[in-house]
């Protein structure tokens, strides 16, 4: 199986112990984390022809997987 590109442990891997705290500790942040990662798992699936779409729900897709990175990341940073 290939690399998944975007995994929020390389996107901050200065921050992958309290990503973990805050799995455990919070439960919207989770519901963030999975979020974020079900999006980057089927853009990848998508840019790799393993289930194609259209560039507009890829588009859409990007956007959606930008706005939970940065309110992960501003929780991360808060």
């Amino acid at each position: 199986m290939t690399n998944t590109p975007h995994e929020l442990s390389e996107e901050f891997p200065d921050l992958t112990g309290k990503m973990h705290e805050l799995k455990q500790s919070d439960a919207h942040f989770a519901k963030l984390f999975d979020a974020y990662h079900e999006v980057n798992r089927s853009i990848h699936r998508a840019e790799t022809d393993i289930e194609p779409t259209d560039d507009y729900n890829i588009e859409n897709m990007r956007k959606q997987r930008l706005k939970l990175k940065d309110e992960i990341y501003g929780m991360l940073a808060g």
